[in-house]
C-alpha cells in the first residue's frame, strides 16, 4: 500500500527492494504481514512471495530473476510498490548529519507537498512530520497531515510511455522525469501518474485506488509489452543504475556528503544552514571528508554486503553495502565506502570474497547509463 500524508504534504510510504538474501521467504501461516491489494494477483501470477519491512511482496514470478531484469531493460516490466511517486529526491538529517531516511518531495499543483518515504522508515517519518506539523501550528501556522493509502504500479522500461499512452488521454509526451499529473487510466479516474522510477529506465509509477488495483494491473498486462516483476529484479536494476537502498548504502550514521548526494541540498539551504546537522554537513562540502560512496566493478565471484574492501597492500579500509552480478553488463557491480584517497576511478584494490581477494576498480556510476524522460 501507498502511504500519503499531507502536511501542506501527502506522505507516501516507499518500499524498496532488499537485496533477495536479505528478503524472508514465507513459511508459516503465522506470519503475520500487510498485504497490498495485489496480493492474490500476485498468487495467481505465480509471484513467490516474500516478507519484506512487514509486508508480503513478490520477489520474482514464473520468468527469472535475469530474464525479468533484461525485459525490463528491452521493453517494461509492471511492478507492485508502495514507492516514491514524484519530485525531487530530498533527505531528513539528524543533528549528527546523518541520513534519517532519502525521501521523494514534490510541491503539486493542488497547493501541498506530496513527500514519499521508505517503508522502514515509515513511522519514525510520520512522528518527526507531526512534531513538525505540532510546532507549526502552535506558531498559528495554517498547516495539517493527512494520511492517505492507495496502491501503487510502476511501469518501467523503454516502451512504458507507448504502453501507458493508449490509456490515457493526456499527452505523456509533455510529462518529464520527476513531474506528476492527475489523470483518467484505463477508466480509473483520480490517479496520480508520475514520470519516476528506481531502474534507471524511463517509466511511471500509477498511485490508484486500491480498489482498482487488480484492474488497473490487468489491464496493463494484455500490452505483450508488460511482463510482472519482482523484488530481486528491483533490486539488480537499481544497484545498476547507481542508486542507494536506504538500510544498505546509507542510514543515520551517513552524511550527504560521504553518500555522494550533496546534490541534494539546494543552494539556498546551504547559504542558510536551516536544516538538522548543517554544522556537520555543509562543512564537509566545502572541505574533505574521510569517506565515500563508490562503485566497484570485478571479475570472479560476485561481491555481496559486508565484503571487505581492501587497499594493494592488503589492509582493510571499507566495506561493501550492496552487490550483485549485473545481468546487463556480464560483470560483478557493487558500491561501498573507502577513503577518499583511494575514491578515484580506476584506483584498483582488492575485495575479499569467500575468504578469496580478488581484483576490484574503483568506477563511475551510473554502471548502466540512465534513461530518464526529459524535455528536448
Amino acid at each position: 500500500m501507498q502511504r500519503v500524508v499531507s502536511v501542506v504534504a501527502h506522505l507516501g510510504f516507499r518500499l524498496q527492494a532488499l537485496p533477495p538474501a536479505l528478503c524472508r521467504p514465507l513459511s508459516c501461516a503465522q506470519d503475520v504481514l500487510r498485504r497490498t491489494p495485489l496480493y492474490d494477483f500476485h498468487l495467481a501470477h505465480g509471484g513467490k512471495m516474500v516478507a519484506f519491512a512487514g509486508w508480503s511482496l513478490p520477489v520474482q514470478y514464473r520468468d527469472s530473476h535475469t530474464d525479468s531484469h533484461l525485459h525490463t531493460r528491452q521493453h517494461c516490466s509492471l511492478f507492485d510498490v508502495s514507492h516514491m511517486l514524484q519530485g525531487t529526491l530530498s533527505l531528513f538529517t539528524n543533528e549528527a548529519g546523518g541520513i534519517l531516511d532519502d525521501l521523494i518531495v514534490t510541491n503539486t499543483s493542488e497547493g501541498h507537498l506530496y513527500v514519499v518515504s521508505n517503508a522502514g522508515c515509515w513511522e519514525k517519518d510520520l512522528a518527526l512530520m507531526q512534531d513538525k506539523v505540532r510546532e507549526l501550528q502552535n506558531q498559528g501556522r495554517d498547516v495539517g497531515l493527512e494520511v492517505l493509502d492507495n496502491a501503487l504500479l510502476a511501469l518501467q522500461g523503454p516502451t512504458a510511455a507507448q504502453v501507458l499512452q493508449a490509456s490515457v488521454a493526456d499527452d505523456l509526451k509533455k510529462l518529464p522525469f520527476m513531474t506528476s499529473a492527475v489523470m483518467e487510466v484505463f477508466g480509473v479516474s483520480g490517479c496520480r501518474v508520475t514520470r519516476c522510477g528506481y531502474t534507471g529506465e524511463d517509466g511511471v509509477e500509477i498511485s490508484v485506488p486500491a480498489a482498482e488495483a487488480v484492474h488497473l494491473a490487468t489491464a496493463l498486462l494484455k500490452n505483450p509489452e508488460v511482463k510482472l516483476a519482482g523484488l530481486a529484479a528491483r533490486d539488480s536494476l537499481r544497484l545498476e543504475a547507481g542508486l542507494c537502498l536506504y538500510g544498505n548504502d546509507i542510514d543515520e550514521h551517513t552524511t550527504p556528503v560521504e553518500g555522494s548526494l550533496s546534490w541534494t541540498l539546494g543552494k539556498r539551504r546551504r547559504a542558510a544552514m536551516d536544516f538538522p546537522g548543517a554544522k556537520v554537513i555543509v562543512p564537509q562540502l566545502k572541505g574533505k571528508v574521510q569517506r565515500r560512496r563508490v562503485g566497484l566493478m570485478c571479475e570472479g565471484a560476485p561481491m555481496r554486503a559486508h565484503s571487505p574492501i581492501l587497499n594493494m597492500e592488503g589492509t582493510k579500509i571499507g566495506t561493501v553495502t550492496s552487490g550483485c552480478p549485473s545481468p546487463s553488463l556480464k560483470k560483478n557491480v557493487a558500491m561501498g565506502y573507502v577513503p577518499c584517497e583511494y575514491s578515484r576511478p580506476g584506483t584498483m584494490l582488492l575485495v575479499e570474497v569467500r575468504r578469496k581477494q580478488q581484483m576490484a576498480v574503483v568506477s563511475k556510476m551510473p554502471f548502466v547509463s540512465t534513461n530518464y524522460y526529459t524535455l528536448k
